[in-house]
């Protein structure tokens, strides 16, 4: 189905395994039929095929040289001479054995080997011109570098859930997490960190049991039971099995009466009392762990919610890069502080390349607004000024570059109701946006209504945004205009003042 390929160029006829004629000029049905006729004798006297003149595919790597249809609508034949009729004769046979032709020869340069593969593999059925340039069309739709490049998946530094994509590794001095065992052990995944909370427990059981049943077997006590002369250090421990039952009663202070440690051995008292400090130790350090991962408001940022897009327009005259955050829960967020980083790669004056390089964006740090009183949803406007990155980017440039936003919301969880175990505890809610996530031209469409008394959010117009009028221009451009505007305005009325200015009458 080589006629789904784009058609090439004229000049793409190098690229063929055979040489090409010349296009001939446009002349009346007869001539061309004339010369089809003369250039099929020339052709059959150097005993070589018609140049131009591909047979239909077929099944095989290789098709004969003698035709048997007519070509398809995509051939190189077809495109160059549209002239011609749509047929071309048989070539003579060069003494009876027919010439192959390469299917590949029809093909088109710079063709990505999946789609040659695709065609290569097709039924030689030629479909309907219609079908067909539908389908050619489709391919050429999807084959172009701009669909391609926005199917791409873009690698970002964090994703709009806020999990940076940063893998740590060969790290050699870990003995560092040892030294935090407390943070390591809170920061591991559910299923780890249950694993060590059983772990810690089982593995001191063991232990313990192991050493009450060695000392039971030293000191004689397993030999003697049953015996009512013999002072037992441990009484009824018989095995391994009753002594570690022994061990469990003892750290978990269940005491059942029938497995006890006596006065007859120091070394029994000391262990029992070793056992009681140990268990004491893990029960604080185990239990603080699961109060701290549980009570941790890291799910607290579920219910911040960001735009999904940006948005760049005018606002009080300034072109302005915006998005919106909004609280789902009525419990709000206490000293809530917003604030931006620009994450973009760049080569220094001296040929130094800094991979994601990290600056900050103003979102109105020097007059406070990035305190917010975040009640209901709010625009967050960032001035693109001289001392902004953006100070030099219009909507075109825009789509050039690569950059990333991320924004960063932190707060402190309300101590209210069912929130008291996370009193003070500070939660952080991160998003990104990309350069095709931000809509030049665009503005946010409002949220809240008043309704019986009080403000209604409706957050199903949360995402909506409205096209406006924006100059394509960067911010820089406009400041430039609107200064040459105030100048020559300036100039203006300089001049209209010195022509209205009175002139002086000279003196007698």
């Amino acid at each position: 189905m080589l006629a789904y390929l784009p058609r090439p160029p004229t000049d793409t006829s190098r690229y063929g395994t055979f040489p090409q004629k010349p296009d001939l000029p446009a002349v009346p049905g007869v001539l061309v039929k004339d010369g089809g006729q003369q250039a099929a004798a020339t052709a059959a006297k150097r005993g070589a095929p018609m140049p131009n003149c591909p047979s239909a595919p077929r099944h095989s790597g290789f098709v004969a040289g003698e035709p048997s249809g007519p070509p398809s609508r995509g051939s190189l034949s077809t495109q160059q001479h549209r002239g011609r009729p749509s047929w071309c004769p048989p070539p003579a046979p060069q003494e009876g054995v027919p010439r192959l032709y390469p299917l590949h020869t029809l093909s088109v340069a710079n063709i990505p080997n999946s789609s040659r593969g695709k065609t290569s593999a097709r039924s030689s059925t030629n479909p309907t011109p219609e079908g067909l340039q539908s389908r050619r069309c489709k391919l050429l739709e999807e084959d172009s570098p701009m669909v391609q490049a926005g199917k791409r998946q873009r690698q970002r530094y964090v994703t709009k859930v806020g999990k940076c994509q940063v893998n740590l590794g060969n790290i050699q001095d870990k003995k560092r997490f040892l030294s935090d065992i407390f943070t390591t052990i809170v920061d591991l995944k559910y299923r780890w960190f249950l694993f060590v909370f059983m772990m810690c427990y089982i593995i001191t059981w063991v232990v313990f049991g192991f050493i009450y049943f060695f000392d039971a077997w030293v000191r004689g006590d397993i030999g003697h039971q049953g015996d009512p002369e013999w002072q037992a250090c441990i009484e009824n421990v018989d095995g391994f099995v009753s002594a570690l039952l022994l061990s469990v009663e003892s750290q978990r202070t269940i005491g059942y009466g029938t497995r006890m440690v006596t006065a007859n051995c120091a070394e029994g008292v000391i262990l029992l009392m070793a056992q009681s400090i140990v268990g004491s130790m893990i029960d604080a350090m185990m239990v603080g762990c699961m109060f701290v991962k549980i009570s941790r408001p890291k799910k607290r940022a579920q219910t911040l919610i960001f735009s999904k897009n940006c948005v760049i327009s005018r606002r009080d005259e300034k072109l302005c890069l915006m998005f919106r955050v909004g609280d789902l829960r009525e419990s709000h967020m206490v000293d809530a502080k917003i604030r931006a980083k620009l994450i973009k790669s760049r080569q220094t004056a001296e040929g130094e390349f800094i991979p994601l390089e990290q600056s900050e964006l103003n979102l109105g740090y020097d007059t406070g607004e990035d305190r917010l009183f975040l009640v209901e949803p709010q625009i967050i406007c960032h001035v693109i000024n001289r001392h902004s990155p953006f100070w030099d980017m219009s909507a075109e440039s825009l789509r050039r570059e690569q950059f990333e936003i991320i924004i960063i919301l932190e707060g402190i969880v309300e101590a209210t109701g069912n929130h008291c175990l996370a009193t003070g505890m500070t939660c952080q809610a991160r998003t990104s946006y990309t350069e095709d996530e931000i809509l030049w031209g665009y503005r946010f469409e409002p949220c809240m209504s008043l309704e019986k008394g009080a403000f209604q959010v409706d957050y199903s117009r949360f995402e909506m945004t409205f096209e406006v009028q924006t100059p394509a221009a960067s911010a820089k451009e406009l400041h430039e205009l609107k200064e040459l505007e105030q100048q020559e305005h300036s100039t203006l009325s300089l001049y209209w003042d010195h022509l209205l200015q009175p002139c002086a009458l000279p003196g007698p």
